[in-house]
């Protein structure tokens, strides 16, 4: 069904049909084996897809393993929960969870499940340095109190209502009320939050230029302008979203209507972007990238980079998929600068901007 999935570029099983070898006679048969497996409850998604993650894992070291939790929306009924690695540009998936949940908002009670699994894989790995990036839909002391507890660190955006006092228990204001100038940003170091006085925590504000939103950060360690760009990777699981429908895969075309086959297809495509990541990792690594990407300098994610080597070798071939890992270390190729409008806010922060430290202790 990987295969089916990734030379199709298609969720349609209909379509996977002439990339899948097997026994069958007919081309109904294929189709109905693909679905009932699909719809088999003795599947568990984490037993597959586990052992995989954890083998492209098995040499990350001591370094930071950075990772996204955030959700999606599919049909109107259902929410894809996920937690990603990420990895030079993009998001490979970790542990996923569809609900059936008509928003992306959801509880730290049903959060926390996913999270110990996750934190399950890593522990099995000896991983222990990790961060944690979440939107402010995940702004929750239950959850950072949980993060804390398992050594992880986390950078959270937070809402403009949230309470900011001093260690002490006296209130200082709401976050919303501390007016910025453009590209002004201001720290405060060793402060609580919210009514229940959750911390100490530090916390970075900051407006990138004229305008209403400014972005405001709660991290476990001391904030700097810094803090800024590490918060600003969570935007690779958005992509890594766009991937799985739009971009990709198309997953919002699926006919399936039931979480339970909706998070095995899901499966699939974590287990197809894996090792489209790993493809091109090692494309890149063996020096043929310009085989199969025009650019002068890579201007592909190592995801689209994997899919075009896979097209390229089974047209020719040549082996695929010798090795699956997600090598850590420095990026051998960074993809060269894109033309844009106007700076995204995170690119915004780099320059000419205002820093002040301020302890509320």
């Amino acid at each position: 069904m990987v295969s089916g999935l990734v030379l199709s570029q298609s969720v349609s099983i209909p379509s996977w049909l002439p990339h899948i070898h097997s026994q069958a006679t007919v081309a109904q048969s294929t189709e109905r084996r693909c679905r009932r497996w699909l719809e088999n409850p003795a599947i568990d998604p984490g037993s597959v897809y586990g052992p995989l993650i954890t083998r492209a894992l098995r040499e990350w070291g001591s370094s930071t393993l950075t990772l996204a939790l955030d959700t999606s929306v599919l049909f109107g009924r259902f929410c894809l929960i996920r937690i990603a690695v990420l990895y030079r540009g993009r998001a490979v998936p970790l542990v996923s969870r569809v609900l059936e949940h008509a928003s992306a908002q959801v509880g730290t009670e049903q959060l926390l499940p996913i999270l110990a699994e996750a934190k399950g894989l890593l522990d099995f790995l000896g991983l222990h340095d990790v961060r944690l990036l979440a939107d402010r839909g995940f702004c929750d002391t239950a959850l950072m109190g949980w993060l804390r507890f398992c050594g992880w660190h986390f950078r959270i955006r937070i809402k403009s209502s949230l309470i900011l006092a001093a260690p002490d228990g006296q209130r200082v204001c709401t976050i919303g009320k501390i007016k910025l100038a453009a590209r002004e940003t201001r720290c405060f170091h060793n402060v609580t939050i919210t009514g229940h006085h959750f911390g100490p925590v530090h916390v970075a504000l900051g407006r990138p230029w004229d305008g209403p939103e400014q972005w405001q950060v709660v991290s476990d360690e001391p904030t700097s302008l810094g803090t800024f760009a590490e918060y600003g990777e969570r935007f690779q699981i958005e992509e890594g979203f766009l991937d799985d429908k739009s971009g990709l895969f198309g997953l919002e075309s699926s006919k399936l209507r039931d979480a339970v086959s909706l998070e095995r297809l899901v499966l699939v495509i974590s287990v197809a972007t894996l090792l489209l990541v790993s493809e091109g990792l090692q494309i890149v690594q063996q020096g043929v990238r310009r085989a199969i990407d025009p650019h002068w300098k890579r201007a592909l994610s190592y995801l689209k980079l994997g899919l075009r080597g896979i097209h390229f070798a089974l047209s020719r071939g040549l082996v695929v998929l010798s090795q699956l890992t997600l090598q850590r270390g420095a990026n051998p190729a960074p993809p060269g600068r894109r033309k844009k409008s106007q700076p995204s806010p995170v690119d915004a922060l780099e320059v000419g901007w205002v820093l002040r430290f301020r302890s509320l202790s």
